[in-house]
């Protein structure tokens, strides 16, 4: 019989599929329907309520169709659950503005100046454990390095990565 300690950690996984989940902006059907059925609704629902136990090779194959590393998945010692909700679709980045990169629209990118920019965006979104896919928030000191990177003063990376079609103003509140 589980101890109310493995209960408590099976929702807590439960929670963290689910928050990555929804990051991923999918419902549990559309997680079926792309995974061609390898996920059915209906088990992962059972995986995120805590009711049925996730196997190992099942959580990497699961990360793997979420596009995160698999630690991502494990809830933190402390319980909490980190979610950071996307952007809806702005015009282009105004001075004074939040710095929100467009991930979409990076992927359409290439090079070797993007690859290090996406390489750097992957370390902040494991580190603030925020995979919603669309678009992440930088804050100053990401900002100092994404400057580097472009090889150029901080207070120009923000326009020289507009310029691109990488930035989107944050959601008004």
């Amino acid at each position: 019989m589980p101890s109310t300690r493995d209960d408590d950690y099976s929702m807590r996984l439960g929670e963290r599929i689910r928050v990555i989940r929804r990051q991923k902006r999918l419902s549990l059907q559309d997680v079926e329907a792309r995974s061609e059925a390898e996920f059915k609704a209906s088990v992962l629902g059972a995986y995120e309520r805590g009711e049925r136990a996730v196997s190992v090779p099942r959580l990497h194959r699961l990360a793997e169709f979420y596009d995160v590393p698999v630690d991502q998945l494990l809830p933190s010692g402390d319980g909490e659950t980190v979610v950071n909700k996307g952007i809806d679709e702005q015009a282009s980045w105004m001075p004074g503005q939040k710095v929100v990169i467009d991930l979409l629209a990076l992927a359409d990118f290439d090079g070797p100046e993007i690859d290090l920019i996406r390489r750097y965006l992957g370390i902040i979104q494991v580190k603030r454990q925020d995979f919603n896919g669309r678009v992440l928030t930088i804050r100053q000191d990401d900002l100092q390095a994404l400057a580097a990177i472009l090889g150029t003063a901080v207070d120009d990376a923000a326009p020289r990565l507009a310029e691109r079609g990488l930035l989107r103003p944050p959601a008004s509140s």
